[in-house]
């Protein structure tokens, strides 16, 4: 038993050391073409301007060169009479979001949102594409409460989802005025879940003692090393319960006719499915949304990019490497599960 720890500890150390160099590569990289793309900041993309130029190459691919000529001579002078023009449409700003276990795109967000309320009109819109499978309570908290600021301020908020919703991600999504969903994508999962191995008897055998000292009832509940008690996983239950209590309040609020009964039970729902009990309001994928957007809306794709020190690069995607390993396991789990 020794040598095999002793084996794989030395397996173990080498797979870091050799993960950890390649991160620091990877850091320097990105921190590279950070300082040549400019750095920290807000970046607005014209998506109207961008489907016009797409359409326009594949229009010219397809016609002879006389014809491309003249397509090229419309287009320039389309783009004239719009710069002319004092005629205003309005606007739909569109962000995204794509969610881990800490949420860590909250920073962006809060800027984002910050930026595009300091501009808004009435008839503006903003449409937001969300992934996000949840994670930390507190981290998903605060980023639906940074929808809750465009909904507050009397802006209409709609909700794409692709791919995914579900846990805090759903917590964000209940935000909006419309969640579109695509047929496919995931939606609820309206939960809570807390777990954590218990290596009290592994350190017992090898006769090592673990020592917790607290000054407070509950400072420490459940615990990885010590031995639980049945009063300290009846005390995380319960917080566990009041944390799944607070969550159906906010989908409650934000979503009345929801049947909490049905779906606050921890159980995920396809696209189509999550339609029927009204977690979704449409089915669409957010390049339709945007398809249909751009047709009488001016349309803005905003992002905020943040600056990180190398350390914190370095070990946010160590974090990153670990949570798209689990990620990973949950995806081929539930592939195994569903597609046979």
């Amino acid at each position: 038993m020794g040598e095999f720890l002793a084996d794989y500890g030395l397996f173990l150390a080498k797979t870091v050391t050799f993960v950890g160099a390649i991160l620091v590569i990877i850091a320097f990289a990105a921190a590279a073409s950070r300082k040549v793309s400019g750095g920290e900041g807000l970046k607005v993309e014209n998506l109207n301007e961008r489907y016009r130029k797409l359409a326009g190459t594949l229009k010219k691919s397809v016609v002879n060169r006389k014809a491309a000529k003249a397509l090229a001579k419309a287009e320039k002078a389309s783009a004239k009479r719009a710069a002319k023009s004092d005629e205003t449409r309005p606007r739909t700003f569109v962000i995204d979001f794509k969610g881990d276990i800490k949420a860590t795109e909250v920073a962006a967000l809060r800027e984002e949102v910050s930026a595009i309320l300091a501009v808004a009109k009435e008839d503006d819109e903003v449409l937001l594409r969300l992934e996000n499978a949840g994670g930390m309570v507190h981290e998903h908290g605060l980023a639906a409460s940074q929808l809750v600021r465009l909904r507050e301020a009397g802006l209409k908020l709609t909700v794409a989802v692709d791919r995914i919703a579900a846990s805090g991600g759903y917590l964000m999504a209940c935000i909006a005025d419309r969640i579109i969903a695509a047929p496919f994508a995931i939606l609820g999962s309206i939960g809570v879940l807390a777990q954590l191995p218990n290596f009290n008897r592994l350190l017992d055998n090898h006769g090592v003692d673990f020592e917790q000292i607290t000054a407070g009832r509950y400072k420490r509940t459940v615990t990885m090393f010590g031995e639980n008690t049945d009063e300290d996983r009846d005390k995380l239950r319960q917080e566990l319960e009041d944390v799944h209590e607070l969550f159906q309040a906010a989908i409650t609020r934000y979503r009345p006719d929801v049947d909490m009964e049905k779906v606050a039970t921890g159980e995920h729902w396809y696209g189509t499915r999550a339609l029927e009990l009204a977690l979704a309001d449409g089915l669409a994928t957010s390049d339709e949304l945007l398809a249909g957007a751009v047709e009488g809306r001016d349309v803005y794709k905003v992002s905020y990019e943040v600056k990180q020190p190398l350390p914190k690069k370095v070990l946010h995607s160590m974090d990153a490497l670990a949570e798209r390993a689990a990620d990973i396991v949950w995806r081929r789990l539930q592939e195994s599960r569903y597609l046979r």
